[in-house]
C-alpha cells in the first residue's frame, strides 16, 4: 500500500463530475479534486454532448495531478454522451456509476478548499446515521475574485432554518424550499435505493436532498467549503434579490410555477408511498400538506380581487408558513400576475 491508499479514508469517495463544454474552468477544478487530502478513490465523469476538449482538459489534469504527487492513483471513468441529457439526468447517469460509499457532487467550474473532502468525510465517519450533508460556499466571479457574498447569503437562509436542520428537522426546512445545492453535497451511495431515478421535473440536488430528509439524517455546515464561481455561462447560480427584484417577482407573471410545483410535490408523495416503513406517517401527511397548497396556487383566479378571500383563508390554515416562504407568498398570490 502506498501513502496515497494509506491516507483514504474508511469511507471510500466517488466524485460524480458532470461537464457540458465546461473546459474553460475545469483544470483548475479537477486539481482542487485531486490534490485533496486525503484524496478520492474515484472521478465519474458524465460529459453531456460537449462540443469543446472538456474531456481531454479532465484526463490531462487527473494526469498532472497524479505526476505532481508520487504514489497518488486516481481512477477515472468517462461516460461521454453523444445527445444531451440536460443536467438532472446527467447527474443521474454519474451518480449511478459511482462505487464508493460516499458520493461527492461536483460541477464543472468551482473550486474545492483544501481540507473540504476530510472535513465532510468525517461527518460520515463518526455519525453512521448521516445521510446527506451540505454547506455554504464563497461566491466568487469567473477569476475568482471574492464577490463579498456567501451562497447562504444570496439565499438568505435563516438562522432558524439552519437550527432546524442541526435538530433533525431538514423535511420542514425542505417543503418550503431548498437549500442543497450539489456542488456543496455529499451524500452516502445507500440514498440512492430511495432517490433513483432521479424525476425529470425536479432538479438533481433539491431532490436528492428532500428524499434523504424524508428517509434519514441529513446535516449542513455553515462554513463555505468551496468557491462557488458565478459567470455568464451558469446554468444554476446564485444571486440575493434585490428588493427591487422581490417587487418585480411579486408582479411579474405567475406562468406555470405553481402548476409545476404542484406537480413536483404530487411527484414526491408518490415516490415516497412507495418507500413503505422508510417514511414515517407524519412525512407522508406533510408531503399531502404541500400538495393542497400547491394545488389551491396553481388554481388561483386570474382577477386579483377574486383571490383576495381565498388566499387570506389559505393563509389562516398556516400552510404559506408551513410549505413556502410566508407572508412572501401571501404578497405574490395577491399580486402576481397571471
Amino acid at each position: 500500500m502506498n501513502a496515497a491508499e494509506a491516507a483514504r479514508p474508511a469511507l471510500r469517495v466517488s466524485v460524480a463530475l458532470c461537464t457540458h463544454n465546461g473546459a474553460r474552468f475545469l483544470r483548475e477544478q479537477v486539481r482542487s479534486i485531486c490534490l485533496q487530502e486525503p484524496p478520492p478513490a474515484e472521478i465519474v465523469l458524465s460529459d453531456d454532448a460537449s462540443k469543446d476538449d472538456s474531456i481531454e482538459v479532465l484526463r490531462a489534469a487527473v494526469n498532472e495531478c497524479m505526476r505532481e504527487r508520487p504514489g497518488l492513483q486516481l481512477p477515472l471513468r468517462v461516460l461521454h454522451n453523444a445527445v444531451a441529457l440536460r443536467v438532472t439526468k446527467n447527474f443521474e447517469q454519474a451518480i449511478g456509476a459511482c462505487e464508493g460509499e460516499l458520493i461527492a457532487l461536483s460541477d464543472q467550474d468551482d473550486v474545492w478548499l483544501p481540507g473540504r473532502l476530510a472535513r465532510m468525510v468525517s461527518e460520515f465517519e463518526t455519525r453512521p446515521g448521516l445521510l446527506l450533508l451540505h454547506t455554504d460556499a464563497r461566491l466568487v466571479g469567473a477569476n475568482r475574485e471574492d464577490l463579498g457574498q456567501t451562497l447562504f447569503h444570496a439565499l438568505e437562509v435563516q438562522p432558524f432554518e439552519a437550527e432546524r436542520i442541526h435538530g433533525g428537522r431538514a423535511f420542514d426546512v425542505f417543503l418550503r424550499r431548498n437549500l442543497v445545492t450539489g456542488a456543496t453535497t455529499v451524500f452516502r451511495r445507500s440514498l440512492l435505493a430511495q432517490a433513483m431515478p432521479l424525476p425529470p421535473e425536479w432538479v438533481h440536488d433539491e431532490w436528492l436532498g428532500i428524499i434523504a430528509a424524508a428517509t434519514g439524517e441529513v446535516d449542513v455546515l455553515e462554513e463555505p467549503w468551496i468557491e462557488y464561481r458565478q459567470h455568464e455561462a451558469n446554468q444554476i447560480g446564485a444571486r440575493r434579490d434585490s428588493f427591487a427584484g422581490k417587487v418585480r417577482k411579486a408582479l411579474a407573471s405567475r406562468g406555470r410555477i405553481h402548476v409545476e410545483r404542484a406537480i413536483k410535490a404530487e411527484i414526491l408523495l408518490a415516490r415516497l408511498l412507495e418507500s413503505g416503513d422508510r417514511v414515517a406517517p407524519e412525512t407522508i401527511e406533510k408531503v399531502r400538506g404541500k400538495v393542497t397548497h400547491q394545488r389551491f396556487r396553481a388554481a388561483l383566479p386570474a382577477s386579483r380581487i377574486a383571490r383576495c378571500l381565498p388566499v387570506l383563508r389559505e393563509a389562516m390554515t398556516g400552510r404559506y408558513d408551513k410549505f413556502g416562504r410566508g407572508v412572501r407568498g401571501v404578497v405574490r398570490d395577491l399580486f402576481e400576475s397571471v
